[in-house]
């Protein structure tokens, strides 16, 4: 039996958190391509488990360490929740942004530079994007970034679910957190009690008539053989028998739509003209990704 002690407040009112952590494991998925394009390599990104403790017990954990603040506007309701980035993160990415190699520097500042508030500004709004987006199936809310603090504007006694974002290139993991005030969240208490399906079955009936409809899309496919260049004063002396010379080359190309299929050999194939195809576009190079 626990003992509860008269006059204290109940940390966390939204029972086993089951729907927030299922929020940051989406969150972290959707956050992969954000990192590997930062930090120009694969990354392994995933989330923590979640804790709920008071303000003031979570700055002692962190200590004096150089820490980068930010606070993420939270409409309809105005919230407002924070993202806290390690100091030695933060500098690293700045030093990759610049051409360096991401290394920080073994002392590390007491306070970040304008350059590096502006990265710490440049990563909320990456994170702002995703995090809107994991939150969609749950509720609809947006999250705005503002400018980097020197700290949290949240009081010590007030209890913050605490959503933590790793990500792993190598041995040493980076993690960035994402403090929710209780309060800002009890507009969505309804919402966190309950159930998230991350990924519900569609029906097969709908999917296989649905795969079958779009297989039965027509698209024309055309290629140009060639592409005279004739001068003005030969177009206008042009008469019914004249000759306008072409050359066909090797490979024409293959177009469906306005978009590049690839190359191909002229023939014949069943007494038709065809065009066999010998090389097929990369999606850079032909259909737009």
């Amino acid at each position: 039996m626990t003992a509860a002690a008269l006059g204290t407040t109940k940390l966390n009112p939204f029972g086993d958190l089951h729907t927030m952590q299922h929020l940051a494991a989406r969150l972290a998925r959707g956050m992969r391509p954000v990192w590997e394009g930062l930090l120009r390599q694969e990354v392994r990104s995933f989330a923590e488990p979640l804790s709920v403790q008071r303000f003031a017990d979570y700055r002692v954990e962190r200590g004096d360490a150089l820490t980068g603040w930010l606070p993420l506007a939270m409409t309809p309701n105005g919230a407002q929740a924070w993202c806290v980035f390690d100091g030695r993160f933060v500098l690293e990415l700045l030093d990759l942004f610049f051409g360096g190699s991401g290394a920080a520097p073994a002392q590390l500042p007491t306070e970040f530079s304008p350059a590096a508030d502006a990265m710490v500004a440049r990563l909320g709004t990456m994170i702002a994007g995703p995090l809107g987006a994991a939150w969609e199936p749950l509720t609809r809310v947006a999250f705005a970034p503002g400018k980097p603090e020197q700290a949290a504007d949240i009081d010590g006694d007030d209890a913050v679910i605490v959503t933590r974002l790793g990500l792993a290139t190598g041995e040493r993991p980076s993690f960035v957190d994402i403090l929710y005030p209780v309060a800002a969240l009890k507009p969505h208490g309804a919402s966190l009690t309950g159930k998230v399906l991350d990924k519900a079955e569609p029906d097969p009936v709908w999917r296989t008539n649905l795969a079958r409809a779009t297989m039965a899309v027509r698209f024309p496919v055309r290629s140009v053989l060639a592409e005279p260049v004739v001068s003005l004063s030969l177009l206008m002396d042009l008469k019914e028998g004249d000759v306008i010379p072409i050359t066909i080359a090797p490979d024409v190309p293959v177009m469906v739509g306005r978009d590049r299929l690839g190359c191909g050999t002229v023939g014949t194939a069943n007494g038709r003209a065809a065009i066999r195809l010998t090389s097929l576009a990369q999606p850079d190079e032909g259909f737009q990704a």
